[in-house]
């Protein structure tokens, strides 16, 4: 079953690339890797969500935020190859805005690396940091970066 498939059962859809809204690209590929820019929880263009996890934001609520910025990932790499291409996720960066005394944000990425480990199983299993930051873009809780492999085909 492929990872689009899979996405369906889960009452998930990739949504369409955000646009850059300054000098960068939203994915770049260098031979078999992808590597995407940061991705912000935005559905539609709109910010789903804005504030400090562990203060306006709680855990639960950040941890379905950076499984859209894990969606907005997949439509950033879709930019360049369809999602079927992927063959492993390498590696998952995952910023949390987080109020001061907040050490949860490994529990907040989890919402990004459970998704890729249901759409790819052991291949979606990678490598991951999960930082605490005092501010991100549009006041967002979240922000994703991802890496995956493809086939040269």
């Amino acid at each position: 079953m492929s990872a689009r498939d899979k996405l369906r059962i889960l009452g998930l859809e990739l949504p369409v690339a955000t646009k850059p809204v300054a000098a960068y690209v939203p994915a770049i590929r260098t031979g078999n890797l992808i590597f995407t820019s940061g991705q912000l929880p935005l559905v539609d263009g709109e910010m789903v969500a804005t504030g400090k996890v562990g203060q306006e934001i709680d855990v639960d609520q950040a941890r379905l935020l950076a499984e859209i910025c894990a969606l907005n990932c997949l439509a950033a790499l879709e930019t360049l190859v369809p999602i079927e291409r992927i063959i492993r996720i390498v590696k998952v960066v995952g910023y949390v805005n987080c109020a001061t005394g907040f050490t949860s944000q490994p529990t907040v990425i989890n919402g990004a690396s459970e998704l890729f480990l249901k759409l790819w199983g052991d291949s979606g299993k990678h490598a991951r940091s999960a930082l605490g930051v005092a501010e991100l873009p549009l006041n967002s809780p979240v922000e994703l970066e991802l890496l995956a492999e493809i086939t040269s085909h």
